[in-house]
């Protein structure tokens, strides 16, 4: 029991020294301090304490095919561990960003940021990971927020100090009490906070406060680097006022005590307060209700407030109330914004472009970011209504497609699956077979016409799982030349831009990860299967796409290739086989990756020598000899070059490596990175002469697995553990999901091997 206590007493000594440390409760005067000290963290609005938040935790620069985007870390949650946080998107990070750094810039937040797209985008996963960078952002010093009480003290304090608190002749000296904010709660009559947490600052007389806060910031700014980007004092800041309670209250205050403010601000206690969306503090989701967002009432018919001072009695005070007052000096998020009734939006017209709203008895001034969540269907909907033009002006729209790359949207299938029990160990693959089917089903035909003479025809042939290879990885076809290949990747940009303002755009329509996250919960419920793998999968879109009427995407009309998406089941069950054949090649260890890699390696030698017109080093015999050609067309024919695409390969070498080794200066020359789908050719064909000896090997495995290991020789036995070995270590298997996947790969592709 006293070791509890102790823990107790230790816990409370932790909690005194937080509060302390957190500064939670101060004067005025203090406070005044640290504005002077840091005028550019305590004179912020709502939006540069977003912006700052944004840029508390960083940037990274991820490649893409198109270029390097920006990243903004908070939406990776690191200060949550990454949990449920947001997966790809950085173009729409980057916009409001964007957007964010405008109204900063500005000095008003006069737009309403309207994130849109289809349902399952990530539009809410957006706002909640800003809502909770916020909530941590705040607990930190750099991000500490102040608001403030008014506080009277008992009239024992008053009697003690000078018989009054300044609502008589006697007023309180300086000397006798510099303020009260901070006495014991014995000590105080009366507290009134403000919910609306106007800041601090607005307590200052708007010409003083202007002077105050720009030689705070001249001050500042002698002390930093040229470099750094010059604080805009915020219109809020520099202009706005006291909320209409706070003005009344003050107002009295600065009468009774004939204009003297030192002792006004004596009542004055300044609180840090802490963002968070679950008590509705700065940060506010309004779902489709169908009510107002925001209220009055009437404070002083509260019994509570008799103990008032006199002069305080007298006055009739309101507190606004709402969404609207929860949400000041921080985010407020209208979640599925169309599906309100449009009379409760309208008033977001004046609120988006002057931060005000009239209420019944005040209008209610605001320091909130406005950010809203649409769904396609009801903002196609709402632009052809008459409302329409008078909001267009006043929101900003931010659109978040589908993931367009199969393998971010891999990753939210994988952080999904790991969330939830699924009851079985999951075979590798699954979500990737699942996130590139969902993919292949928002892909879009190109309009060959929008690109080059010279491309046309590229463009024309590409299949769906080729476009979702070039934008996953820069793939191209095999087939074409270097300089073709260079072309084609040089307008996957204009790809992905193709349609943008259309609204039938690419990663509009097709499987939403809500979708897929059914299927794969579903698929783990198959009984049949002992593993969640690709099989399930498979079996599971099967059933899906038998009725068309239970998804939209599902009803589209194939174009060509494309929104075929029963077709794409077997395309993605094709890609799979490919992939689990090169594993278990690979597993059976016949040749070691390093064979493969001298060999291109003597190839590339041979090559470039050749161009160059040199002879080649000859490590057997210790001369130098001609390039040998034979042994270039063995190695080329391999690959599956024709005389004409050897040509072309060979006239590349040179550029491609150089422009590898100027990329990456301080490595080696990889030969398998710089050319992947050449060394993956050489290596198929290698296998493709040994497919009798590979099947041989296979039926082993499943010998093993039945558990008839006697009817192997030792030599059998020994090739079939190192092959189930390398399954499990290179890539994740165990034994059922090898055994699955040795079966499905003899059932389909070397039932007729001879």
């Amino acid at each position: 029991m006293a070791d509890h206590k102790e823990l107790l007493g230790e816990i409370n000594e932790q909690l005194r020294a937080q509060f302390e440390e957190n500064k939670r409760l101060m004067s005025f005067g203090d406070y005044f301090d640290m504005l002077v000290d840091s005028p550019e963290r305590h004179a912020r609005n709502a939006v540069q304490y977003l912006r700052d938040a944004l840029l508390h935790y960083g940037e990274t620069k991820r490649d893409s095919v198109t270029g390097q985007l920006t990243r903004y870390a908070l939406f990776d949650a690191p200060f949550d561990g990454g949990r449920d946080r947001m997966v790809g998107q950085e173009r729409a990070q980057q916009r409001v960003f964007q957007l964010i750094d405008n109204f900063v810039r500005s000095g008003k937040i006069d737009k309403l940021i309207l994130l849109h797209g289809p349902n399952g985008s990530a539009k809410s996963t957006f706002v909640k990971v800003l809502m909770r960078a916020l909530e941590h952002y705040s607990k930190q010093d750099d991000g500490a927020l102040y608001r403030f009480n008014w506080v009277f003290p008992t009239e024992k304090i008053s009697a003690n100090k000078s018989g009054s608190i300044g609502f008589s002749e006697r007023a309180v000296s300086k000397e006798e009490l510099a303020t009260f904010a901070l006495l014991d709660e014995e000590q105080i009559d009366a507290r009134l906070t403000d919910n609306l947490h106007d800041h601090p600052l607005l307590l200052l007389p708007q010409p003083q406060r202007e002077k105050v806060l720009q030689s705070a910031l001249d001050d500042s700014k002698a002390k930093e680097s040229d470099d750094e980007q010059d604080f805009v004092i915020s219109e809020y800041i520099l202009r706005g006022d006291l909320s209409h309670t706070n003005r009344l209250i003050f107002d009295a205050l600065l009468t009774a005590y004939k204009g003297d403010l030192e002792a006004v601000l004596k009542h004055v206690q300044v609180e840090r307060f802490f963002i968070s969306r679950r008590y509705r503090r700065g940060a506010v989701t309004i779902e489709p209700q169908m009510r107002a967002d925001a209220g009055v009432r009437q404070l002083t018919v509260d019994r509570s407030l008799q103990s008032l001072p006199p002069v305080l009695q007298n006055l009739t005070l309101f507190e606004p109330v709402g969404d609207l007052v929860d949400a000041n000096r921080g985010i407020i998020e209208y979640d599925d914004l169309f599906k309100r009734h449009p009379d409760l939006n309208k008033y977001l017209l004046s609120a988006s472009e002057r931060g005000a709203v009239s209420l019944d008895n005040l209008i209610l001034h605001m320091d909130t970011i406005l950010i809203a969540t649409g769904n396609e269907t009801y903002l196609d909907a709402f632009k052809q209504t008459a409302d329409y033009s008078s909001f267009k002006g006043r929101i900003e729209l931010v659109r978040l497609p589908y993931l367009l790359n199969w393998r971010d949207e891999q990753v939210i299938y994988e952080e999904q699956v790991e969330k939830v029990d699924v009851g079985k160990f999951v075979a590798p693959h699954t979500t990737r077979v699942a996130a590139l089917w969902a993919v292949l089903t928002r892909l879009k035909r190109p309009q060959a016409d929008a690109y080059p003479s010279a491309l046309r025809d590229v463009i024309s042939a590409l299949s769906p799982l080729e476009k979702a290879a070039l934008y996953a990885e820069g793939e191209v076809p095999e087939e074409l030349s270097q300089e073709k290949a260079r072309e084609l990747k040089a307008h996957v940009a204009t790809m992905l831009d193709e349609g943008a303002q259309s609204l039938a755009y690419e990663g509009r329509f097709g499987a939403s990860p809500r979708e897929m996250k059914m299927i794969l919960l579903n698929a783990a419920q198959n009984e049949k299967y002992p593993t969640l793998s690709p099989l399930a999968i498979f079996d599971e879109l099967e059933e899906l796409v038998k009725d068309p009427t239970v998804f939209p995407f599902l009803q589209m009309k194939p174009d060509g290739e494309f929104h075929c998406h029963g077709k794409f089941i077997d395309t993605v069950r094709d890609r799979y086989l490919d992939v689990i054949d090169e594993e278990i090649q690979d597993a059976m260890g016949l040749v070691e990756e390093k064979q493969y890699e001298d060999l291109f390696g003597r190839y590339i030698d041979h090559v470039l020598q050749s161009i160059k017109k040199e002879k080649v080093y000859n490590a057997i015999t210790g001369k130098y000899e001609n390039p040998d050609e034979k042994f270039m067309n063995e190695i080329e024919e391999a690959m599956g070059f024709d005389e004409e695409a050897a040509g072309d390969f060979r006239g590349n070498l040179i550029s491609a490596i150089g422009a590898s080794f100027i990329d990456n200066p301080d490595e080696n020359v990889e030969y398998k990175r710089i050319f992947p789908k050449q060394f993956s050719a050489l290596k198929r064909s290698f296998y493709e002469e040994r497919a009798k000896q590979i099947e041989k090997i296979q039926r082993q495995l499943l010998v093993y697995f039945e558990g008839e290991q006697s009817s192997l020789t030792s030599q059998e036995l020994q090739a079939v553990e190192q092959t189930i070995g390398n399954l499990r270590e290179r890539y994740g298997h165990n034994d059922d999901s090898a055994r699955e996947a040795v079966a499905f790969l003899l059932g389909q592709r070397y039932r007729d091997v001879d």
